[in-house]
């Protein structure tokens, strides 16, 4: 398989590193400055599942120089959707599937308005993972779940090709029919998650241990049902549970990509999630007082 990974952060140079392990055809499309380092350092990826090395990584800056795609993986932060729009445009011309695995839900809709509903699929990831200085990935939890699936019936034997891509790798991978209620569950997990420690500046393990701290948690969750719900997606009390058991069973010292980013001083994606899933609920009624809250604490540090 053909695959293209656009982003070549954390997420985008972990997944792109086990496809290859795997046997794919991997490219990473990237800036001047990401291509300047992968020129120099490589590829190396530290992790649980065991650590990986692409020493000459294939890479390139114009979009022109890919002659054929079957999978794009776009791994680019919220903020940065929009302005991956005209690749991805010359890339699904040629006959490539877009698969985001961005945190969130409003991009979906966007990519498929402008590249066409049978072009995207549906997808995301959980994993917990980051950069060091010289761009190596270090992968610090002992999962790396992939989750997809088809939007459109047209993208059934792609999302097939890829789950037996999957099973070269030591990727945890998933194709599920019910793509669009994962990604409404994820969207509850990680609003709450990243909603949490980034509002308060603390890993998981100081906020669990605070009643009053935990409980702003579970009112989110629920408030991103009840969003869900709106959306007729059902998401149900198990799912909920299911959602602070991830947290319960999180290491004391993890914490959300925003979180991370904002300890670096970087651009932050509360618009894209938390600002999302207000405008979400705006268009059909539905108050998220406490979701609103987050969104006001953390806005001030967005472009820290």
């Amino acid at each position: 398989m053909d695959i293209v990974i656009i982003g070549a952060g954390a997420l985008g140079a972990y997944f792109g590193s086990r496809f290859h392990e795997g046997g794919a055809n991997v490219t990473f499309l990237v800036r001047e400055g990401r291509a300047k380092q992968l020129k120099t350092k490589g590829i190396k990826v530290a992790s649980p599942k065991g650590d990986y090395r692409i020493d000459n990584p294939k890479y390139v800056t114009d979009v022109t120089e890919i002659s054929h795609a079957d999978l794009v993986l776009v791994c680019v932060k919220g903020y940065h959707v929009q302005g991956t729009i005209n690749d991805l445009k010359s890339l699904t011309e040629n006959g490539a599937y877009v698969l985001p695995i961005l945190n969130g839900i409003e991009h979906v809709s966007m990519l498929q308005d402008q590249l066409g509903k049978d072009s995207v699929l549906g997808g995301l990831s959980f994993i917990i993972a980051t950069l060091n200085e010289d761009g190596h990935v270090i992968h610090s939890s002992d999962f790396d779940n992939l989750i997809f699936g088809p939007l459109e019936p047209t993208q059934t034997t792609i999302c097939k090709e890829l789950d037996e891509l999957l099973k070269k790798t030591n990727i945890s991978g998933n194709n599920t029919d019910a793509i669009l209620t994962e990604l409404w569950k994820k969207y509850m997990f990680i609003n709450a998650f990243s909603g949490i420690t980034t509002a308060t500046n603390l890993s998981i393990g100081p906020i669990r241990k605070e009643a009053e701290t935990i409980r702003i948690v579970d009112m989110l969750l629920h408030e991103m049902q009840t969003l869900a719900k709106a959306y007729k997606v059902k998401i149900t009390e198990e799912d909920v549970e299911e959602a602070k058991n991830k947290l319960r069973g999180l290491p004391d010292e993890a914490t959300s990509s925003m979180h991370q980013d904002l300890r670096k001083g970087m651009t932050l994606e509360v618009d894209h999630l938390h600002g999302g899933a207000i405008r979400l609920a705006k268009a059909v009624g539905v108050e998220m007082p406490y979701t609103e809250t987050i969104y006001g604490v953390i806005k001030p540090f967005e472009n820290a």
